[in-house]
C-alpha cells in the first residue's frame, strides 16, 4: 500500500465524515478507501476511526494523527504546486469558502468561468456567513469582507464592497423621504444583523461630519435577501451591499436615499491558510478574481446574478 495515499484518504474521510464521500472526492472506489485505512491502522498498530451506522468519528489516536497528517499533506501539495506541472494545467480540488449572499450572487458565476478555463480542476464551494477555520476545514481560499485581523493566514486585498441606503418608492410616498440622517429616527429601519455594530448606522457628510444613528425597527435578519425582500414590500429603510441592491435600483423597485452622505465601505480580501508556499491553484484563482473586482463590479455582476 502507498503510505501517502493512505494518509490522503484518511484525511478526506475525517473532513467529509464518510468513506463514500471521500472515495468519490478522490476518485477511488469505496473498497479501496476502506482497505487503505485498514492498512494504515494495521501499519500504525492503532485504531484511527470509529465506524458506526451514523458515520465515522476519530479515536483519540486518530485525532492526534489527523493533525499531523494535515500538515504533511499541505507541505506535499504546496511543494508540488511550487515546482510546477503548471504547463499541464490546474488539477485537484479548489476548496472555496464565502458568505451566502456573496457566494450565490457573485462568486458562483465567477467559479463557473474559472472551471471552464481549467477543465481538470474540481471546485468545492462552501457558503456560510460564519467565519470558518480554514485549516481544520481544509479550505484553500476564503472570500471575506471587512478588515483582516492579524493572524498567521495569508491574505490579498481584492477590492471594496460599497453599501447603499434604500427604500421602496411606495414606502417613501407614505412615510416621507429622510433629508438628514437624524430623520431616520422617525422611520422603520430594517437591520442586517450579521455585521459588526449592526443596528448602529454611521454616515459621514461631504464636509466630514460623522452621524451615528441607532436604527429602530421591527425587523432584523442575518439574511440579505430577506432584508431586500422586506424593502421591496415597503417595510422600511435598509442599508445593503450595492451588489445586493443593484438590480432593484436599476428597475426602480427601490431607490437610494441620503445620497449626500457617505456610508462605510468594506474591504474584500482573499484569505488562505498560509502566506508561504501558496498553491498555484490559489494564486491562479486570485489572479482570476482581481480584474473582476475593478471599477463598478457590482453592475457587471448584476446580469449574472440569480433572481432574488
Amino acid at each position: 500500500m502507498d503510505h501517502l495515499t493512505g494518509i490522503r484518504i484518511f484525511t478526506r474521510v475525517v473532513e467529509l465524515g464518510s468513506f463514500s464521500k471521500a472515495a468519490d472526492d478522490l476518485t477511488v472506489s469505496q473498497s479501496t478507501a476502506t482497505k487503505q485505512i485498514g492498512w494504515l491502522e494495521q501499519h500504525l498498530g492503532a485504531r484511527l476511526l470509529n465506524r458506526n451506522t451514523r458515520g465515522v468519528s476519530l479515536t483519540e489516536a486518530g485525532g492526534l494523527y489527523y493533525e499531523r497528517c494535515k500538515v504533511i499533506l499541505k507541505e506535499v501539495d504546496d511543494a508540488g504546486a511550487l515546482v510546477g506541472h503548471r504547463s499541464e494545467g490546474l488539477s485537484g480540488t479548489l476548496r472555496v469558502s464565502t458568505s451566502v449572499a456573496f457566494g450565490r450572487r457573485i462568486i458562483s458565476p465567477i467559479l463557473i468561468d474559472f472551471m471552464r478555463e481549467h477543465p481538470q480542476l474540481k471546485i468545492d464551494v462552501t457558503c456560510e456567513d460564519a467565519y470558518v477555520d480554514l485549516v481544520s476545514r481544509g479550505i484553500d481560499i476564503a472570500l471575506r469582507m471587512g478588515r483582516l485581523a492579524d493572524s498567521s493566514l495569508g491574505g490579498r486585498y481584492i477590492g471594496s464592497n460599497p453599501w447603499v441606503m434604500v427604500a421602496s418608492p411606495s414606502y417613501l410616498a407614505e412615510q416621507g423621504t429622510p433629508q438628514i440622517p437624524e430623520d431616520l429616527n422617525d422611520h422603520d429601519c430594517i437591520v442586517y444583523s450579521s455585521v459588526q455594530g449592526d443596528a448602529v448606522w454611521q454616515l459621514r457628510s461631504r464636509e466630514g461630519k460623522n452621524h451615528v444613528i441607532i436604527a429602530n425597527g421591527r425587523l432584523r435578519s442575518n439574511n440579505l435577501s430577506t432584508v431586500l425582500s422586506a424593502v421591496h414590500l415597503s417595510q422600511g429603510i435598509a442599508i445593503l451591499p450595492l451588489y445586493v441592491a443593484s438590480a432593484s435600483l436599476k428597475d426602480r423597485r427601490v431607490v437610494s436615499i441620503l445620497d449626500d452622505y457617505i456610508l462605510p465601505q468594506q474591504e474584500l480580501h482573499a484569505v488562505f491558510p498560509s502566506p508561504k508556499l501558496v498553491p498555484e491553484k490559489v494564486s491562479a484563482f486570485i489572479r482570476f478574481l482581481l480584474p473582476r473586482f475593478e471599477g463598478e463590479w457590482w453592475d457587471a455582476a448584476r446580469s449574472q446574478s440569480p433572481p432574488h
